[in-house]
């Protein structure tokens, strides 16, 4: 935990619970400017906003990527507060015609079709406002594919079109008035920790597209090869290793058609994870049928994350000496703790059985690499308890 995370909590404790997400925008900026900078040339990288679409974040990084990716008519409306001009990809399974509409009429860079009646209405809203989309059809490939904490493809899964429906979707996109068939959108895995197999799964990528092209008689220009890098939360010291895929990335791109003129990628956890903290203070401690539990004002309502994906999130003990009440203050030492919220259910769940020295009643529990995924999936007023406060620094204040 750096100085200014543990001013920022310290400040608070002494009145109302701790209760807070801290985003530190000056570590993003260089985390995100490294990642961008180290792109090879037909290279791009957008910000995949479902991970944080908070506004002082999208701010942030909008002079550093080359865009944003949205998902619904409500992530591009913040886009565009953001950036009236920024490139933006509108991707995601279930468009409604509204949001199809209202992406063509705020002049979106690229829609990712996932549908044959998805293309028709793309083409249908293109047709009527008297404008050509530019469109990629999403490919749920037939695999298989390295592991990975979620896979998008080579099983059954609601994105993108079935590889063996691609010929039937490739001749309608080129047929139906309005559109243009620019390339390929191919995201496949989500949470990838091996970089070995994210070269590997983007050679595949370009071997296919290469035969797409020859199959379809068709330009590819762009490939969106997606997002899918992920963040070992079990170890933060074994975290994917980006600079062996970008070192080793123009061999790889070689495997691409000379023609695709860009690829995409379009990551968010991997950008933004690193920058976030959840601070939660410590209600009570108890020992409960064998098993340490620590609860905290907080929990899974707020920061859903370890709960969705089934892990155990990493997290530091601050100790706050102050204790301001008569009663008298419980402790654990050397305890197995289990980290549980404040909802009426047993998966209210944050950690599980983690080692720790000493936790009191009044302690401060941080837990770190909380950028993403945290607030934003998480179901705020489940109890109606208050919501956490957000607080972004950086080095002016």
């Amino acid at each position: 935990m750096d100085d200014r995370l543990e001013k920022i909590v310290r400040e608070r404790t002494g009145g109302e619970p701790v209760c807070l997400f801290a985003y530190d925008l000056d570590r993003l900026a260089e985390h995100v400017r490294a990642v961008v900078d180290s792109l090879p040339p037909r290279c791009r990288m957008f910000y995949a906003m479902k991970a944080n679409s908070a506004d002082p974040l999208l701010r942030a990084l909008a002079p550093l990527v080359d865009g944003f990716e949205v998902a619904s008519g409500g992530e591009l409306d913040k886009a565009r507060a953001v950036d009236a001009e920024i490139p933006v990809l509108f991707g995601g399974p279930a468009k409604t015609p509204a949001e199809i509409d209202r992406a063509l009429r705020c002049g979106v860079t690229r829609l990712h079709a996932e549908s044959a009646l998805e293309l028709h209405r793309i083409s249908e809203a293109a047709t009527r406002l008297g404008t050509t989309a530019e469109v990629l059809l999403r490919v749920n490939l037939a695999g298989p594919f390295p592991s990975a904490t979620l896979a998008m493809a080579g099983r059954p899964t609601q994105f993108g079109i079935s590889e063996q429906d691609l010929p039937a979707a490739v001749a309608r996109a080129r047929a139906l008035p309005g559109l243009r068939l620019t390339g390929f959108h191919l995201h496949s895995l989500s949470n990838n920790l091996s970089a070995e197999a994210h070269l590997e799964l983007l050679a595949h990528y370009g071997r296919t597209v290469a035969r797409w092209e020859a199959e379809f008689g068709m330009r590819c220009e762009v490939v969106n090869v997606g997002g899918g890098i992920g963040v070992n939360y079990a170890d933060l010291d074994a975290q994917f290793d980006w600079p062996r895929v970008v070192r080793e990335l123009p061999a790889v791109l070689d495997e691409f058609p000379e023609q695709v003129r860009e690829i995409d990628f379009e990551c968010g956890r991997y950008l933004v994870a690193g920058c976030g903290a959840y601070a939660v203070e410590v209600l009570d401690v108890k020992h409960n049928h064998g098993v340490d539990y620590a609860l905290v004002r907080g929990g899974t309502h707020q920061f859903r994350l370890p709960s969705s994906w089934q892990h155990s999130h990493p997290f530091d003990v601050l100790e706050v000496d102050e204790w301001n009440s008569s009663a008298p203050r419980p402790e654990l030492r050397d305890a197995l703790l289990t980290v549980v919220g404040e909802l009426c259910t047993p998966k209210d769940v944050l950690a599980s059985e983690v080692r720790v020295p000493r936790v009191r009643a009044g302690d401060v529990l941080v837990f770190g690499h909380a950028g993403a995924y945290g607030w934003e999936i998480s179901h705020h007023d489940f109890l109606s308890h208050p919501h956490p406060e957000h607080v972004f620094h950086t080095d002016a204040g």
